[in-house]
């Protein structure tokens, strides 16, 4: 291990440490760990071997909040986060699914889960909440059949 003394630039960005990082950074931060100037690890994972990582990270996160560790929790979280990435980005090169795909599904679903909120339902009871609960989770339900069938007929096809 050699150090250069000057860090290294991407386009003509250089990354530190301790600079402020947003989404977006995280994010091209990522791609360039990913990209072949970047690092082996992180260009050898694969969506089975990052499995364990992210049952770890969720357990670190668990445990941290047992023990209201703030700080450690703000870690860890980050550390799912990160996992959630770099799956998205494997996915990604695999054409399956981006990242966007994955923001897009949950918040469509946030909004569907909550008409109480985003729609024009309001003052619901305790009881109509859960009844309208059941219902959109019932609706999931049948979309997500209607679209495995969808799927397996155009594979027969």
């Amino acid at each position: 291990m050699r150090h250069t003394g000057t860090p290294r630039s991407f386009d003509g960005k250089v990354y530190e440490e301790n600079a402020p990082h947003d989404m977006a950074e995280l994010l091209e931060i990522l791609k360039i760990l990913r990209s072949p100037e970047g690092c082996r690890w992180d260009r050898a994972q694969t969506l089975e071997s990052l499995k364990k990582c992210l049952t770890d990270e969720t357990e670190e996160v668990l445990a941290a909040i047992d023990r209201k560790d703030s700080e450690n929790l703000c870690e860890e979280l980050g550390d799912v986060l990160l996992e959630v990435l770099l799956m998205s980005g494997i996915a990604e090169d695999q054409g399956m699914f981006t990242f966007g795909d994955v923001v897009q599904s949950v918040s469509e679903k946030m909004i569907r889960r909550h008409p109480h909120v985003f729609g024009d339902i309001t003052d619901l009871t305790e009881e109509e909440f859960s009844h309208l609960w059941r219902d959109v989770k019932a609706e999931e339900k049948r979309r997500k059949a209607e679209r495995k069938e969808a799927q397996a007929q155009k594979a027969r096809t």
